[in-house]
């Protein structure tokens, strides 16, 4: 009988994972980096072992630590939740020999899929469909584009679209050092590449007595850098294909009987629109999107996997799929600038208008019983910081509802009223999403966003409002509770001047406050202003702005969209300037390589330097033609955020 869970992993799903062992009568143990000390999955925890450091690879990753640091606290089991250790072979072997439970499928059939090379082989003999692997030798112009993929793992990690053969060489080798330093293998293969196909798994659970159920398919089609962004249950291509849900069911058997597949695993395959499929990959865990499968089936596959961990025999049949679920994946970075992820402190995190309840949960204002439902796992909470060393997921968004369109309609509603103030997330770019025409129409292969851009934009008018906003709370907090704005004048001279810069856009917002009211140029009159909560007629509209002010920002939220607001100082700090053609670090990372020397002649737009940050590699290309004139980090060399990289001066 199980006592005590320790859940070698972090965030979200660490909190995932205590909520159902608790539910269990389990006592939980967290383990955490420094950098991860102050994080709301330790706090929850019974007891917490700190592992020293802060890079996954002297942390998370070190298997010997974790197993120790699980003995010493008194653990029987451990669940390695997904990504870091989840799909080691070896390191479920060490957890079995040290005498603990693990929470996981055998060492065999982890060791089976943990080469894909090798997966994709047993799944053609076992009579699975698969893509050809072609190894990037005997790679043509005939087989173009074509998918360079790591071998050891998965998450977009050590993957390439080519579409020139003469690019292939740079992309296997940018593949393979990215992949070494993400699973410690830089072993890369080659595959036909589907630009537009569609991303389908099927959720496998298995028990130790020959049961094997399908469980229901998700669809993981849209997506950014080959990392999934929107997820959801059942498929709309399933849905509309009749006979393709028993042939993947069948098909995804077939791939887990082969290697005498036990507990919770997704096999994932690629589809076209006709409904025919190649198999992926299989994942040997849980996978991020798991929450889809329970919303619509009524399982928790957490307490499942513990229940099949200690033999405990599955029903014949795994329960119906009703209505349908979708979750998003909240990010902390900028859809804009390339996807680019942000640091920084989550100084307030809200959705429905409250706090979210310890692990996340369902929100409490969706009620027992009613719908739609919806479900909020959260690895942050207000205070928490996000930084460079992990990923940037700051939460999963879940909802259910009896159809799709209802489930994406109360989703995009409930992420536009949510507060998130602090760092900037890609929370417009999945409202923009849920709401778009070819979405809802279930038209979401892989190639969404190139086909549909990035619809992000702020309108100027709404960056005006909320700047006028901005300036009045500020101008309302200075008062006090008497409740006139500051910069009242019985005999006005010069209006209030305020700045504030969202991006590299600077809104200037000249007002006057007059015995009239708010004069201020256009279409926007002054109905009440406080500190928090200013009141404006836009329009003819009226429409609440509210407020938060912290150090060095201001966040606006109104029904009309976010917004994060710098102030714009009126005098510059000079030690704050840098010579032109300077190439700042966009965040806290690790320079990995460096293309140039000092005195070579470049080009705008030329990659000159590469970072690695929150798990994905950011190369730094030139702002300008021009000839480097100083090179200031190697390859290896930590950078802060803001920190000068290189200079880039004019041309001789």
């Amino acid at each position: 009988m199980l006592t005590s869970v320790l859940v070698a992993n972090r965030g979200e799903i660490a909190r995932r994972i205590f909520r159902t062992a608790r539910s269990l009568g389990l006592s939980t143990v967290a383990v955490h980096s420094t950098a991860d000390a102050a994080m709301p999955f330790v706090g929850e925890a019974d007891a917490a072992v700190q592992l020293p450091g802060n890079a996954p690879a002297d942390t998370y990753l070190r298997g010997e630590l974790v197993i120790e640091a699980a003995l010493k606290a008194g653990a029987d089991a451990v669940h390695p939740g997904y990504g870091f250790l989840s799909e080691n072979a070896g390191f479920a072997q060490a957890v079995i020999d040290a005498g603990l439970t693990w929470i996981g499928p055998p060492v065999d059939a982890i060791s089976s899929m943990g080469s894909k090379i090798e997966a994709k082989k047993l799944m053609a003999a076992a009579g699975v469909p698969v893509l050809a692997e072609l190894t990037p030798a005997e790679v043509s112009v005939d087989d173009l584009p074509v998918l360079v993929k790591a071998s050891a793992g998965g998450g977009g990690r050590g993957m390439r679209v080519v579409s020139r053969l003469a690019d292939l060489p740079g992309e296997i080798e940018a593949a393979s050092a990215e992949a070494l330093s993400a699973f410690g293998d830089g072993t890369v293969f080659c595959e036909r590449y589907l630009a537009a196909g569609r991303h389908i798994e099927v959720q496998i659970m298995a028990d130790q007595h020959g049961t094997i159920w399908a469980v229901g398919e998700r669809e993981c089609s849209i997506q950014r850098r080959h990392q999934k962004v929107v997820e959801e249950a059942p498929s709309p291509l399933v849905e509309r294909i009749p006979s393709m849900r028993a042939e993947l069911f069948d098909a995804a058997r077939k791939a887990a009987a082969a290697i005498g597949y036990v507990g919770a695993g997704t096999v994932e395959f690629l589809a076209d629109e006709g409904g025919a499929f190649y198999f992926l990959e299989m994942n040997t865990r849980l996978q991020v999107e798991h929450p889809v499968t329970e919303e619509t089936t009524g399982l928790d596959l957490v307490e499942l996997q513990f229940a099949v961990a200690t033999g405990a025999h599955l029903p014949p049949k795994p329960p119906p799929t009703v209505g349908h679920a979708i979750e998003v994946r909240l990010y902390a970075e900028d859809p804009a600038q390339d996807w680019q992820p942000q640091t920084g402190v989550v100084r307030r995190f809200a959705l429905s208008g409250k706090k979210l309840a310890p692990g996340g949960e369902n929100v409490p204002e969706s009620g027992a019983g009613r719908w739609p439902r919806m479900r909020v796992d959260s690895g942050v909470e207000d205070g928490s910081e996000v930084s460079p060393y992990y990923d940037a997921m700051l939460a999963k968004v879940i909802v259910w509802a009896p159809d799709r369109t209802s489930a994406a309609r109360r989703l995009s509603a409930e992420l536009t009223r949510a507060t998130i103030h602090g760092v900037q997330t890609n929370r417009d770019l999945l409202v923009w999403v849920l709401r778009h025409p070819a979405f809802l129409a279930g038209e979401t292969d892989t190639a969404f966003f190139e086909k549909h851009g990035v619809g992000v934009a702020v309108g100027a008018e709404v960056l005006r409002a909320s700047a006028l906003a901005a300036a009045l709370a500020d101008a309302a907090g200075r008062v006090g509770p008497v409740r006139v704005p500051a910069g009242w004048r019985n005999v006005p001279s010069q209006p209030q001047r305020n700045a504030y810069r969202v991006g590299d856009v600077t809104v200037a917002i000249e007002y006057r406050l007059t015995r009239d009211g708010l004069v201020v140029d256009g279409n926007m009159a002054l109905v009440d202003s406080a500190p928090e909560r200013v009141v404006l007629e836009v329009d003819g509209v009226r429409r609440a702005f509210h407020v938060g002010t912290y150090d060095g920002l201001v966040c606006v939220d109104s029904s009309l969209g976010s917004v994060a607001l710098t102030p714009v100082e009126r005098f510059t700090d000079p030690s704050q300037q840098v010579s032109p053609g300077s190439l700042l670090a966009p965040m806290p990372g690790t320079v990995i390589r460096v293309g140039v020397q000092v005195g070579d002649e470049v080009k705008q737009g030329q990659p000159l330097l590469w970072l690695e940050a929150m798990k994905m590699e950011h190369t730094i290309s030139a702002p300008a033609d021009g000839v480097l004139s100083e090179l200031r980090v190697e390859a290896g060399q930590q950078v802060e955020v803001g920190a000068v990289l290189a200079v880039v001066g004019e041309e001789a």
